[in-house]
């Protein structure tokens, strides 16, 4: 079993994916050609396209990877732009119209882009709505949370504070009452925009792997990381009474390292916070007993102190 493990890690790799993204096709500068360009150039591993309200670009992404000149993929998707808020779905293979969209129902929309066999998110969240950006900011009544697998807690562009912080607390206090949500990250390109030390979702994934399953899957099971360059991973075994932290430096451009190498590491529960130090060359190991109980735990890692400007990664959260 052991070996067999070890195995499929080596196969493994962990993907960047870039997966909020528009075009011409709707309201960015970029024509489907630019933004593949601009992913194959920052080496991207797979970008997404999700124009408001069009696929039309799916067609012209996939004629232009057809030529085989490029190495990045493309996971197909959309962006729901509507007056309560922005829906984000990946892997849709085909569009799904809108007209049951419902302020209290926002399941609706949900559940019938999810039987065509979409991933469905909540972009931006808490983005500045009317009278700034009418509709940017989600208003819509979500009762059943099982229809939602992602939320969007960091994109990029909007300010830190006012927007991405109240996501991610979001997020958080969603997965500590048990909600089953992965985090997602995006920069929301609409122009030849600097990607570096920002935001990106990785998943692992394998060299020749089906991206649009690996993502599935990736997110069906919570395992994303939403990081700036240097990810934290976290083994764990129940049997063995153990929760294993390590780095592993995933090559970002742009990303910024510690000048002392050292990290700090926040387990977040239901309960409280654990912190521990960590540096690049070093592996942690942590009596399960130590976390005093707790169940649901959300890794974090830092640069320097526990400010949020200091966030370096996000890791799946582990579930006891």
């Amino acid at each position: 079993m052991r070996q067999a493990l070890k195995r499929r890690e080596e196969r493994a790799m962990y993907k960047r994916l870039e997966l909020h993204n528009h075009t011409t096709e709707s309201d960015s500068s970029l024509s489907c050609k630019e933004l593949l360009e601009i992913m194959e150039a920052d080496r991207v591993d797979a970008f997404a396209i999700t124009d408001h309200n069009t696929i039309s670009g799916h067609s012209i992404i996939k004629n232009l990877l057809d030529s085989g000149d490029y190495k990045t993929k493309c996971i197909y998707g959309m962006e729901y732009t509507t007056y309560y808020g922005h829906i984000l779905c990946l892997n849709l293979p085909v569009y799904v119209p809108w007209d049951s969209i419902d302020f209290f129902k926002p399941e609706l929309l949900f559940n019938a882009a999810r039987v065509k066999g979409a991933l469905v998110g909540i972009a931006h969240p808490f983005s500045f709505g009317a009278p700034f950006a009418k509709g940017c900011r989600f208003e819509m009544k979500v009762k059943d949370f099982s229809a939602v697998d992602f939320i969007e807690v960091f994109n990029n562009p909007e300010p830190l504070h006012e927007v991405n912080e109240k996501g991610l607390l979001w997020w958080e206090e969603l997965t500590l009452l048990g909600k089953r949500l992965a985090a997602t990250c995006g920069m929301d390109l609409h122009g030849h925009w600097d990607m570096g030390n920002q935001y990106a979702t990785y998943i692992e994934g394998e060299e020749d792997g089906d991206i649009e399953a690996e993502l599935s899957r990736a997110i069906k099971s919570g395992k994303t990381w939403v990081s700036k360059g240097m990810l934290l991973v976290c083994e764990y075994s129940k049997e063995e009474n153990y929760i294993k932290l390590r780095l592993f430096d995933a090559k970002k451009s742009g990303f910024i390292y510690s000048e002392d190498g050292r990290y700090i590491v926040s387990l977040r529960g239901r309960k409280g916070l654990i912190t521990k130090e960590i540096s690049e060359n070093e592996e942690v190991i942590l009596s399960l007993d130590d976390l005093k109980g707790e169940d649901i735990i959300i890794p974090k890692l830092y640069i320097k102190d526990m400010d949020i400007e200091n966030l370096v990664c996000i890791s799946p959260v582990i579930r006891l």
